[in-house]
This record gives C-alpha cells, structure tokens and sequence, in this order.
C-alpha cells in the first residue's frame, strides 16, 4: 500500500484532496496520486497552479454549468492538462434560487428555506443528478477507464457535483459504503468548506438566523447521499444494474478502472 502524502495548503482553491487510501470491500485500497476531487479552479493562485501542474494531471473534469463559470471564472489553466466541462446542472435550473439566496431579504429566505425546504432541496437535487446525468457520469467513468488518470474531479465547491461523482467512481471499483461516505463528509472540515456570500447590503447578512437557514445547502450531510443510493436502488435494483445497465460499464471497462484506481 503507498503511504499517505501530506495534503497541501491551497490558497485559491477549497476542498482539495487526494481520494487515494480508501478500503475497497475485497481488502484493497485506493490508489494514492490518481484521483483528486476540489472546488472550482477558478481562484487558484500561481502557487496552487504549480503544486497542482506537479501532480501529473492529465484531465481535469469541471462539472460546473455555464451560470457557475459565468459568476467565478474558469479554471485556472494547467499546463499540459486536459479540461473537460461536463455540467451536471442546467443553469437555468435555479437561477432565481440561488439570485435569492445571495440577495434575498430575510421573509424571503425564510418562506423559501425554513421548515426543511432547504435540505428538501438539496435531497431533490441528488436525486435528479442520479436519475437525469448517468450519461455524464458514464463518460466520466469511461474516461478514466481510458487514459484520463491522474484526474480531478471538480464542481464550485467540491461538495454536491463532484462528491457525487467521486461517490459513483468509488462505487465501480467496489470502496466500501462507510468510506464513501465517509469521504464524502470531509467536506464538512473547516478548512474545506466553501465560504458561504451574500451582497453587500442584503438584509440579515451572515447573522446567525441567515447561517442557519443556509446551513442545509452549505453542509455535506449523509441524509443527500442515502438518498442517491437510495435513487440508485428504486431505480435499478441495486448497484451492480445500476453500473451495468445505467452506467453501459462492462466487465473489461470495471477491471480498466480497478487497474488505473486501486493497488
């Protein structure tokens, strides 16, 4: 098994992490240096740029839609690295939502997020990205089975997009469910977590009431990804038909992934 490298101190970029050191059911672990998964480039400064062109990446999957890119930027270029843009949520879709989140006056955040609206939400939305974007992750996943590792999969925070993604990856070479999620949860740590903005001048600001109810859309929480495993189960059966049949990952495509992910 390789050790565990230190994880660096991106200054531009949150919630960067090298996937690698996951169990897998059969006793394996995931390979270090192969996988990454962070929030948006965009931000990353010359330093990040040059610890991150030393990883050897030779994709970097941004799972932003145009709105995303639009408000922070694209990624800081890599040299030598692929960038690949596969939106895994329409940007019309929520547009006014998030305009409200950002600008929104306390009454409105309050009829719109209280009373469990917010985590009802963010449930909804993994649901759909598993229902709505197999033919997304299938070419992710087709990919890396390909020639695309070292890769990093991002979104804007590294939360919901990618940890999704990073999730349905761990699921096809067989990491174990509790280390999934587990993984998943780091992005709750302090020193990842993507840094909550509202307008200047919006009424509550960052109160502690504000906090609150922007807490649900903000957090990792284990209930989101259940409910995609759940999704996967409803509508497939289990996991094995949901690789095969909703991913098209056939036996030689899963033993390409393993050999490219795990030691």
């Amino acid at each position: 098994m390789t050790t565990q490298p230190a994880e660096p101190t991106l200054t531009g970029v949150r919630n960067f992490r090298d996937v690698g050191g996951l169990p897998t059911a059969d006793g394996r672990r995931l390979r270090h240096g192969v996988l990454f998964r962070s929030g948006h480039l965009a931000h990353a400064t010359s330093e990040d740029v040059a610890y991150l062109s030393g990883l050897g990446l030779h994709t970097v999957f941004d799972f932003r839609n145009s709105a995303d890119q639009a408000l922070e930027g694209p990624d800081a270029a890599l040299p030598g690295t692929r960038n690949v843009n596969i939106p895994l949520t329409d940007p019309a879709d929520g547009a006014d939502f998030w305009r409200m989140v950002r600008k929104g006056d306390l009454a409105q955040l309050r009829a719109a997020l209280s009373d469990g609206q917010a985590a009802d939400r963010m449930t909804a939305s993994y649901r759909a990205m598993v229902l709505g974007r197999t033919a997304e992750h299938s070419r992710v996943l087709h990919d890396i089975a390909g020639d695309s590792v070292p890769a990093l999969l991002h979104c804007a925070a590294g939360k919901d997009r990618a940890g999704l993604s990073i999730a349905v990856t761990l699921l096809a070479v067989g990491v174990r469910r509790d280390a999934i999620e587990a993984d998943y949860l780091e992005s709750n740590s302090p020193h990842r977590r993507y840094k909550v903005h509202r307008a200047e001048g919006a009424e509550g600001g960052l109160s502690a009431e504000v906090l609150e109810l922007l807490a649900p859309l903000f957090d990792a929480r284990p209930g989101y990804l259940a409910a995609a495993f759940d999704t996967i189960d409803e509508e497939w059966g289990d996991v094995e038909a949901y690789l095969t049949e909703g991913l098209k990952l056939s036996a030689g495509t899963r033993e390409r992934l393993r050999e490219r992910l795990v030691d």
